[in-house]
């Protein structure tokens, strides 16, 4: 199996060596998006503005990758303050909508650029689709 990147012009730009996406056989594999707008800062201080950037930015990826939320199988969420949980929670459920990936939620002492949340997730998408 070759693990290949993925274009991603809807993602904001990496700040590190890594892809926003790749294709590794029937996977779809997104890097954790955190809240940065398209000019590469984080939206606002938020927990509500920061998620809600953060899900736009996981739907323009998969939307570049030639997938959807539906096909989401898996999702990882860290959360500096797990008090934040609820508000994430919802904002994600809207999201992601009928489809229910496995989902892990964490606490992490801190995240790149000061975000408030990292979301990642894996989809399961057939080569032939």
């Amino acid at each position: 199996m070759t693990v290949e990147p993925i274009p991603t012009p809807g993602a904001p730009a990496v700040a590190g060596p890594y892809s926003p996406a790749v294709r590794a056989g029937d996977w779809v594999i997104l890097s954790g998006q955190v809240g940065l707008g398209p000019d590469g800062k984080l939206v606002d201080d938020t927990i509500e503005a920061q998620t809600r950037q953060v899900l736009a930015n996981i739907e323009a990826v998969l939307a570049d990758c030639g997938v959807g939320w539906g096909d989401v199988a898996r999702t990882g969420i860290f959360l500096t303050d797990l008090g934040n949980f609820g508000t994430v929670n919802a904002l994600y459920e809207g999201a992601i909508g009928a489809n229910r990936p496995a989902r892990s939620t964490v606490g992490v002492a801190a995240l790149p650029a000061g975000a408030l949340v990292e979301i990642e997730c894996w989809a399961y998408v057939p080569e032939e689709k």
